[in-house]
């Protein structure tokens, strides 16, 4: 039996990729492949040129070795800065369509869009004949900014987008004053939400089409905890943030909550354009220490050997990889009562959530003095990504979708190819 064939439509795929949607991707691209499916990828380089800048192209395909059963496609155009505005002004893939529906028309089972802002907007999901899936990574359905963050400064708490566009520097899209949108979701069998907390909003700023909420996950190949042998090298009791440095994260909020008497630093993994200010706002304070990027072993001990990782993002996030990634450490996670964080919290019983300053500083005191507490949350979130967010139970949820789908459409091939690789499953 041929293998069950996946085509992943996206703008952003590693190493042409700014945030943590593309690694998601790379991920579910890659398990995909270690159950036995054949995944070929689409994403627009142009795009991830015009965001880095047009003198830096991206790597070829043949630069970027893939694992076994994948196979990248990578879309680019003579004028990146003019394809990409074309498709952001006309939610259509003007100069990519037919280069797209040509690599569609080979024939899957299943094509699945992730963020598709960029790659052809809206009416890229009418390209291609297969069972149609698309993930959010953002809230670009319902927000052009993609992260309902009002000009720049606040929660959106009501649409006011030609201004906030504005103050993004982007463009205002006359196309979603039209029924582009809801049209071509229409060519779905299913949208997914990475946290309930994103179909929440989806659905309070006016999405009509349900949403069905599937969990994160962290691949088996990244799931162990790392040796106990290796050390963060630092010498005082440590907080832990890790992220862009951008101000809608909130890393201002944790600064403020750090003096030169603090019992322990606040240490920032990450780089961005907000750096200069939260320099700035801790120039003089000797506990807040900034490491810039950190390769993926050493920030592995950090998160390990940190009090918590704290996630005082100010709007609403997705499902954020760090939570995973400090619960695989035993690290207990102290995040604003914001977006997918409760649901996070409730569902490990692995960190402490707040509202304000005064909470952030209470639950920081709380763990710092208390560490069988800090180590009951972190084991407690450890047990839970082994239980809930595995690379096996979000690929057999995935398949279990795309097979109720399958038996609702009289799919019967792409049935048999699902039983099939659920077969080899249990009896390996």
């Amino acid at each position: 039996m041929s293998p069950l064939r996946v085509a992943i439509v996206t703008t952003f795929y590693p190493p042409c990729n700014f945030g943590g949607d593309g690694i998601y991707i790379r991920n579910f691209v890659q398990s995909l492949a270690r159950r036995g499916c054949e995944v070929e990828v689409i994403y627009d380089a142009d795009a991830w040129k015009v965001g880095v800048s047009a003198l830096h192209p991206p790597p070829s395909p043949e630069q970027v070795p893939q694992p076994d059963g994948v196979t990248v496609h990578q879309l680019e155009s003579r004028w990146p800065l003019g394809s990409t505005l074309l498709t952001q002004q006309a939610g259509r893939p003007v100069v990519q369509h037919k280069a797209i529906e040509a690599i569609l028309a080979k024939g899957f089972d299943v094509i699945h869009f992730h963020n598709i802002s960029l790659v052809g907007g809206p009416a890229v999901l009418a390209l291609g004949e297969a069972i149609k899936l698309c993930t959010v990574h953002d809230h670009w359905l319902v927000c052009p900014n993609h992260i309902l963050w009002r000009h720049d400064r606040e929660l959106c708490v009501g649409r006011e987008c030609f201004k906030c566009s504005l103050t993004f520097r982007r463009p205002p899209q006359a196309w979603r004053h039209t029924s582009l949108l809801e049209d071509n979701l229409a060519h779905l069998d299913a949208l997914i939400a990475l946290s309930q907390s994103v179909a929440d909003r989806h659905r309070e700023f006016g999405l009509k089409k349900d949403m069905l909420p599937m969990a994160s996950f962290m691949p088996n190949a990244d799931a162990q905890a790392s040796s106990t042998a290796l050390g963060s090298s630092h010498d005082r009791p440590y907080f832990l943030f890790v992220g862009r440095l951008q101000s809608f994260k909130g890393v201002q909020d944790a600064i403020s909550c750090f003096d030169d008497d603090s019992p322990a630093d606040l240490l920032i993994a990450g780089s961005g354009e907000f750096e200069p200010e939260l320099r700035a706002l801790a120039a003089g304070c000797k506990s807040v220490k900034f490491l810039g990027k950190i390769e993926q072993d050493k920030l592995r001990a950090l998160y390990r050997d940190a009090v918590a990782l704290i996630a005082p993002s100010l709007c609403y996030e997705v499902f954020p990889m760090v939570a995973l990634e400090a619960f695989r450490e035993g690290t207990p996670v102290i995040a604003r009562n914001l977006g997918p964080y409760p649901q996070i919290v409730e569902e490990s019983a692995g960190g402490i959530l707040f509202d304000d300053e005064d909470g952030l500083r209470d639950a920081m005191t709380k763990l710092a003095s208390d560490p069988a507490l800090r180590d009951r949350l972190g084991a407690s979130g450890r047990a839970a990504l082994a239980e809930r967010w595995t690379e096996t139970k979000a690929i057999d949820d995935w398949l279990e979708l795309v097979r109720s789908i399958a038996v609702k459409k009289g799919k019967e091939d792409t049935k048999r190819k699902i039983d099939a690789l659920f077969a080899i499953e249990s009896a390996s």
